[in-house]
């Protein structure tokens, strides 16, 4: 396992300072969102150049970091036309640039039937999800030409809100260039979180061939919500999740998700202690 973070969790600071910091905590790889992470350049779609690509590649290279995932989390099914054709070439952009970066994945979530990404009922129809297919088709195809992979995160509260919904997808789709990001607390909610070891154990069944890479964090529940946080501070049982890895994924990039600064450290000691101490064969 290569184990990461999101790098706009890291203390807000200039992106070669905070891949050093990364460096120094001990991670392997970084999920990279640009807008997230970097202000001290433009990152449009006209300024992710070659030359910008591999200024970032050096850095990261510098620091013993991969890029495991350059996010582009847009709404594939906003019904606003421009907005789509905006989100639409967005992806393409962040496809060209990872083709020079070298990132592991382009990836994204699977959007919302409104132009406000917010659930509603609506996202989890066969409609939603045909719009979402017919949508990221292109982008795919893209992928496909530009020797890269998409990889797609199913969440509760999305239009690919399990994995029976992700493997349509992927079965719809039928490209190598598009896999999985599993991330096992997008796929809870309060309604269902007390399943959480059999949705997780069909999410392996059902996905584990194209689960590219793994997001980790855990959740408490507050106000009759969930609430996601630090890996090792919630309710989550890692065990099928780090088995599953290390039998199967050994070299997998994981990124940990909802840390903050004063907790990154602890994060990773508790998963990679957890992986040290599963035992496979």
């Amino acid at each position: 396992m290569q184990l990461g973070i999101r790098l706009h969790d890291i203390k807000k600071a200039p992106l070669e300072e905070r891949l050093a910091i990364a460096h120094e905590q001990g991670f392997a790889c970084g999920h990279l969102a640009l807008a997230k992470v970097i202000s001290e350049y433009p990152v449009d779609d006209g300024a992710l150049t070659p030359g910008y690509a591999m200024y970032l590649k050096k850095i990261f290279a510098e620091n013993q970091l991969d890029v495991a995932v350059l996010g582009c989390y847009l709404n594939l099914a906003n019904p606003n036309p421009a907005s789509l054709a905006k989100n639409t070439h967005r992806y393409l952009a962040h496809i060209r640039f990872a083709s020079l970066l070298g990132a592991g994945v382009v990836g994204t979530e699977t959007g919302a039937v409104n132009e406000e990404y917010r659930f509603e009922e609506r996202n989890h129809s066969e409609e939603a999800l045909k719009i979402f297919i017919n949508n990221l088709c292109p982008v795919v195809s893209y992928a496909e030409k530009m020797g890269v992979i998409v990889a797609i995160e199913p969440v509760y509260k999305h239009i690919v809100c399990n994995p029976k919904r992700a493997r349509k997808v992927l079965d719809a789709i039928g490209s190598p260039n598009l896999q999985i990001i599993f991330d096992p607390v997008n796929l809870l909610d309060i309604c269902n979180y007390k399943d959480r070891d059999a949705i997780i154990a069909e999410a392996i069944d059902v996905l584990g061939e194209d689960i590219a890479m793994v997001h980790i964090k855990d959740f408490k529940v507050e106000n009759n919500s969930l609430v996601s946080v630090a890996a090792g501070t919630g309710e989550m049982n890692y065990d099928r999740i780090i088995r599953f890895m290390k039998e199967r994924k050994p070299y997998i990039h994981a990124t940990l998700e909802n840390t903050v600064p004063e907790n990154a450290v602890a994060s990773r000691e508790y998963i990679q202690r957890l992986w040290e101490e599963c035992h496979v064969g």
